[in-house]
C-alpha cells in the first residue's frame, strides 16, 4: 500500500477529502470510520472520493503522510533556527523544545491522527505505521541527532549515541507536555509548557553536558 493511488482528480476535491478524512479520522478512529462519512465531511460523493484513492487504509496513509511531512519540515526548520549556531546551549534548547512542542500539538491534522494511531495501533496496517513513523517521529529524531553530533564536535555535549541523545531530548521536552495533555486534545497553559521545557532540558543537560 502507498499513498500514491495513482489516481487522478482535481487537486482542490483532493485536498478537501484529505482534511475531512483526517477530521472523520481523528473524531471516529480508524476502525470505526466510513468512506460515507468522509464524503459528507467533504461535500463530495463516494465516487468522488474513490477517483482519489483506492481505499480507506490509502486515504488514512495520504492524510498521516502528508500532515507528517509538513510537520517535519517545520521541526527541521525550527532546528536549523535553534540549533546552528549556539551562544547559550540550555536556552536554545529550552526555546527549541518549546517552539517543537507548539508546532506538533498546535496542528490539528497531525494530532488527531497522531491520538488515532496511538489509540488503534494494533488495528492499524504494519505498513501504515512504518511509513508514519519514518516520515514523522523518526526522521525527526535524526534531524536533531545530526544538530547533536555537530554540537558534540563544538565540545558543547558528550554521548556515544546521537540518536539515543535525541530520543531522550524528547522524551524529558515534548513527552510529558503530550501526555498530560493527550496529545494536544487538552490545551496547555503556556507557563506550564515552558516550566516542563525548561525542568526537562536541564535534565538533558546533567546527562549529555561537556
Amino acid at each position: 500500500m502507498t499513498a500514491d493511488t495513482g489516481r487522478t482528480g482535481r487537486p482542490d476535491k483532493r485536498r478537501a477529502i484529505v482534511r475531512a478524512a483526517n477530521f472523520v479520522f481523528g473524531r471516529d478512529g480508524f476502525t470505526r470510520a466510513t468512506v460515507d462519512a468522509i464524503a459528507r465531511e467533504a461535500g463530495v460523493s463516494k465516487k468522488t472520493i474513490y477517483n482519489h484513492f483506492a481505499d480507506k487504509e490509502a486515504l488514512f496513509l495520504t492524510g498521516a503522510l502528508e500532515a507528517s511531512r509538513e510537520l517535519s519540515e517545520e521541526i527541521t526548520a525550527l532546528a536549523d533556527r535553534h540549533l546552528h549556531k549556539i551562544v547559550d546551549l540550555e536556552a536554545e534548547l529550552i526555546d527549541f523544545g518549546v517552539d517543537r512542542t507548539r508546532a506538533v500539538l498546535g496542528r490539528d491534522d497531525h494530532a488527531a491522527i497522531a491520538r488515532t494511531i496511538r489509540a488503534e495501533v494494533t488495528h492499524l496496517p504494519k505498513e501504515i505505521l512504518d511509513a508514519w513513523m519514518e516520515t514523522g517521529p523518526l526522521h525527526s529524531r535524526r534531524v536533531v541527532a545530526e544538530h547533536f553530533r555537530a554540537l558534540k564536535a563544538k565540545g558543547l555535549l558528550v554521548f556515544d549515541d546521537a540518536e539515543k541523545a535525541s530520543a531522550h531530548y524528547t522524551l524529558l521536552t515534548f513527552t510529558p507536555v503530550a501526555e498530560r495533555t493527550f496529545f494536544g486534545a487538552l490545551p496547555f497553559e503556556e507557563r506550564e509548557l515552558v516550566e516542563t521545557t525548561t525542568e526537562g532540558v536541564r535534565m538533558f543537560l546533567r546527562l549529555y553536558g561537556a
